[in-house]
């Protein structure tokens, strides 16, 4: 019998049209925040949403990795100032491959592109990535990170959906510039990275020469268990070059292998890249005198405030023999620390350090730390046991082979005794799903732009006028209110670009979807404070020449 209302199913399901759920079919009332104490603090365990979401995430491709498929990879060591610029480093942190001048570290590093397949062009304009696996005397570390110093993203709630939005279509298989900018243009924490990676910076010349950074905030800790907020960037002494995407165009109708070629065969013909580690750090809190929360990823730290220090330098001396052993297997966590190094609160750090492992358990296997390339140059003495393709047994160094647990006083293993005092910040608040409040979603994109040279500026809004030319209308137009708040010149040229006014009044859609904390400028025009961020530059010496 029909009522001209429906059904109860009917409307039920009219209410719930479009609604997003977990996977259990719970309705997802927040699914821009992991839970945290407080709206800056740690990440808590509970998280049963983001877990569902990411471990999922971390197992969609089989075998290839989900990110960083693309890859290339060489081996060399660390050497440490034993200082951290003109300052003794233990001052700061007590990890033992920094103390002494002069000491090396052997380390593997694999670079990568992020979004594409594992054959795609080198290229392709995506952020690459740069990861390195220091073999200590502690065991290893892994400094995981991109050659951009910042990323699209600070909650790790986001990332599958920001790498759904980047990949291909599920229908079609081919990546789309409306799916991109549809994610981008609601998530305007995304526009400093954005201005980045459609400038030259975006299609780094080659591995050699390109920049890396850690990306997220960490932590060093001293012998007195203090600690200070630290950010890891590799510089490299052959130069920075960046290329036009023109002159990428040029490389790819011959070869898109271009940037793993390079590497090889520079280190064959005995002229080993190199770059040198520096750090930046600030004391252990939340800084209210800035502007921007320092453990926001989309955020650089300003370098007259916060130089960069030397700490080392890295050599690559050595090719691999075999690349999938060696370099496909490679695998690295973000969670991978030695004594001295620690987590900070970095949102985005702490969902990355469950998933990295998580994901190369599922990948590699569950033993992938039996792997020669992955194993640490230490003796390995634990009581994980057995799983799938286990070859060696981790007690062999039990004094007694029939115990595997602990405690135990029948002579199995035992604790080894601590370095220094653990960390052990104060942390007290509500257990929320929150944004952090010092968003500043446009300021260093703006002054990202007025700081590139003009040949850069016209390459970026060459670059995204071609992107959006292909999106939608309404995508358009927020895109044009974003970077009219970054910077008025910003939005004028995407504007006439597009042949398309910039909105007057904000755009509903965005009104909607975002809180108006998110789209507060605070430019409107250059800072009075002056620019503050500085980096190498892509264009001059040992760059891509036009300067």
């Amino acid at each position: 019998m029909g009522t001209g209302h429906g059904t109860v199913n009917d409307r039920a399901k009219d209410a719930t049209e479009n609604q997003l759920t977990t996977r259990q079919g719970h309705p997802v009332s927040n699914n821009q925040s992991v839970r945290t104490v407080g709206a800056r603090g740690p990440t808590t365990l509970e998280n049963y949403h983001f877990l569902e979401k990411i471990t999922h995430f971390d197992r969609e491709r089989i075998p290839e990795r989900v990110v960083h498929a693309r890859g290339a990879g060489a081996y060399g060591y660390f050497e440490a100032y034993g200082a951290v610029g003109d300052e003794p480093i233990s001052k700061y942190t007590r990890a033992k491959l920094f103390q002494q001048k002069g000491k090396r570290t052997p380390v593997f590093v694999r670079f990568s592109t992020v979004i594409h397949g594992g054959h795609s062009p080198e290229t392709l304009r995506d952020p690459r990535g740069f990861a390195v696996k220091f073999y200590t005397e502690d065991g290893n570390w892994d400094l995981v990170g991109n050659n951009l110093k910042i990323f699209f993203i600070r909650d790790a709630m986001k990332f599958p959906d920001l790498v759904h939005a980047f990949k291909p279509d599920p229908v079609t298989q081919r990546q789309d510039a409306r799916r991109i900018f549809d994610f981008i243009s609601l998530s305007p924490e995304a526009m400093h990275m954005i201005t980045f990676l459609f400038s030259p910076w975006g299609l780094p010349a080659s591995y050699r020469f390109m920049e890396g950074s850690g990306v997220n905030t960490y932590k060093w800790v001293n012998s007195r268990g203090e600690a200070v907020l630290v950010k890891y960037h590799w510089v490299p002494r052959q130069g920075v070059k960046n290329l036009l995407q023109s002159e990428a165009e040029q490389i790819q109708a011959k070869n898109f292998n271009h940037a793993t070629q390079d590497l090889y065969e520079a280190i064959a013909r005995g002229e080993p890249p190199e770059w040198e580690l520096c750090v930046q750090y600030m004391s252990d809190g939340e800084h209210p005198e800035l502007d921007f929360d320092p453990l926001d990823a989309t955020k650089l730290w300003p370098e007259d405030s916060f130089p960069l220090r030397p700490v080392g330098r890295m050599v690559l001396d050595r090719n691999p023999v075999e690349y999938f052993a060696e370099v496909e297997q490679a695998a690295f966590g973000t969670g991978v620390l030695v004594d001295g190094l620690d987590f900070s609160d970095d949102k985005l750090l702490q969902g990355r350090t469950f998933s990295y492992s998580d994901t190369q358990r599922y990948r590699v296997g569950v033993n992938y730390l039996q792997l020669p390339i992955n194993a640490p140059k230490r003796p390995v003495a634990s009581h994980q046991q057995a799983g799938q393709m286990a070859y060696t047994e981790e007690n062999e160094l039990t004094r007694n082979p029939h115990v595997n647990y602990e405690p135990s006083g029948l002579g199995g293993l035992r604790e080894a005794p601590p370095d220094g005092p653990d960390h052990t910040p104060y942390i007290a608040g509500k257990v929320v799903r929150q944004r952090i409040d010092r968003q500043n979603n446009y300021r260093q994109a703006g002054e990202r732009f007025r700081k590139f040279e003009d040949w850069e500026r016209d390459e970026l809004i060459g670059n995204l006028v071609g992107a959006l030319k292909g999106c939608t209308r309404e995508i358009q137009e927020r895109m044009l209110w974003h970077f009219s708040q970054c910077d008025p010149e910003y939005g004028r040229r995407v504007s006439a670009g597009l042949g398309l006014a910039i909105p007057s009044t904000l755009p509903a859609s965005l009104k909607e979807r975002l809180p108006p904390e998110a789209l507060q400028s605070s430019t409107g025009g250059p800072d009075p404070k002056g620019d503050s961020l500085t980096s190498p530059r892509a264009s001059g010496e040992g760059s891509s020449g036009k300067s």
